[in-house]
């Protein structure tokens, strides 16, 4: 593999999965926060209330990465830092916390990567309805304008929000995530929402600081059918539909897919005047998030599904199938069926559970799970896909949301007891690789 030279090879957290400090500097509470606090909702009761402490540990962090040799970094912006009501009065504390962040990196020659939602919804807002309610969209493109007025000038590239899928399906239909709601309907007027706050947001971006460039964050799972059947592959079609068209075809082809909006009928979002068009704002760049597939049956409604096992497969602690073939084939998709931007991986990595020894962390399937998928980037590259930049999940062991902390997915591990930072065996071939990729 010989990437380009001007490829940026990084690596990825979320605020509230490392930052703790959830009580300090003005920062109001969000979503998470009460999610965790309700029993029976996160492994073990945990929170992020400290995470990896990293709100105070910024800088020893910032040399880690440079002791690693990453050339870019994705980290998210709480919204409660900025806004801890939302919106109206903004905390000074909170910007300054990411300008000092963000002069670091740069001072450190890495290049940010700043994603405005990474799931942390101010508690104020939920309060009101969430992102069930259009005031809140509102309030996204105000807090847009107030992180770019500030770091506009030194940060190149910004996300909008992270992952829509889990922000409006995982949490408000299957209630595994916070706000933790059971509501199809809600669920699917929430997922319209964010990509209309997606556009507006984009709209202040560009008023702001027209320099940058910007985009949205999608994850994305490959489907295939999990037998012969004819039904099998509707059942995978759909799932494909469920998971990934339902954001990239309004966000691309200006619609949402029929055959999901018919399968959905009476719990289809309420669509506004302009809606699609702010939707369809054009992006300078799409972040592709990417851990594994599914074999898909049909469920027993015919709305539902069931997978299968591949027993011949590898699997992770998270239970997710390891499967590279699916990132080469969704970026060749993306540039051959949707016409996509530049793409970055933003989030590639896995969990397994590592063992810290007087020697370190020997994990050699982590390592193996990387390189693999880094081949399948550079293939889906040789067939045209036009990825820019690369950014392993994670860059630390962290609150790895419902799971608390009982899942690693870090390049480096943590010791939650102590904070000390270890880099793993994947860390240091990541160093040598990207180490021989720039030479």
């Amino acid at each position: 593999m010989r990437f380009p030279r001007d490829f940026l090879w990084g690596a990825a957290t979320s605020s509230y999965q490392i930052e703790g400090a959830v009580q300090e500097d003005g920062r109001g509470p969000s979503i998470w926060d009460i999610f965790c606090a309700t029993p029976g909702k996160v492994y073990g009761g945990h929170s992020g209330a400290i995470a990896c402490d990293h709100y105070h540990r910024y800088a020893e962090d910032i040399a880690l990465m440079q002791s690693l040799g990453l050339q870019a970094y994705r980290f998210s912006v709480a919204w409660p830092r900025i806004f801890p009501q939302g919106r109206g009065k903004l905390n000074p504390a909170g910007l300054s916390f990411y300008e000092r962040l963000v002069d670091g990196l740069l001072a450190a020659n890495i290049a940010p990567l700043l994603t405005l939602y990474h799931w942390d919804l101010p508690q104020a807002l939920q309060d009101q309805g969430g992102w069930a309610n259009r005031d809140t969209l509102m309030a996204f493109a105000d807090y847009a304008d107030a992180v770019a007025r500030r770091l506009g000038d030194r940060v190149k590239l910004w996300a909008t929000h992270n992952e829509p899928w889990c922000i409006a399906i995982l949490s408000h239909a299957l209630g595994k995530h916070a706000p933790g709601k059971t509501d199809w309907k809600l669920a699917l007027q929430v997922s319209h929402n964010l990509l209309v706050s997606h556009g507006l947001a984009l709209d202040a971006l560009r008023a702001s600081a027209s320099a940058i460039q910007a985009g949205i964050v999608l994850n994305f799972t490959w489907a295939t059918p999990g037998g012969d059947r004819q039904e099998d592959e509707e059942a995978a079609q759909r799932y494909d539909g469920f998971f990934n068209r339902w954001f990239l075809d309004p966000l691309f082809k200006g619609s949402y897919p029929q055959d999901m909006w018919d399968i959905y009928g009476a719990r289809v979002p309420r669509i506004e005047a302009d809606d699609m068009a702010l939707i369809q704002r054009p992006m300078d760049f799409l972040g592709v998030n990417y851990y594994t597939r599914e074999l898909v049956r049909p469920g027993q409604d015919g709305f539902s599904f069931r997978f299968e096992r591949n027993p011949k497969a590898e699997y992770t602690a998270m239970n997710w199938e390891v499967y590279p073939q699916g990132l080469e084939d969704m970026l060749v998709r993306l540039h051959e069926d949707y016409s996509a931007p530049p793409l970055y991986v933003t989030e590639n990595g896995a969990a397994f559970d590592d063992v810290l020894t007087p020697g370190g962390v020997r994990d050699a399937r982590r390592r193996a799970y990387l390189e693999a998928h880094f081949q399948a980037a550079y293939n889906a590259m040789q067939r045209g896909a036009p990825l820019r930049g690369y950014f392993v999940w994670s860059l630390l062991d962290n609150f790895e949301w419902a799971e608390g902390y009982a899942k690693r997915f870090g390049i480096v591990y943590v010791d939650y007891k102590t904070q000390k930072r270890i880099p793993k065996d994947s860390a240091l071939w990541y160093r040598d690789f990207i180490a021989q990729q720039r030479a």
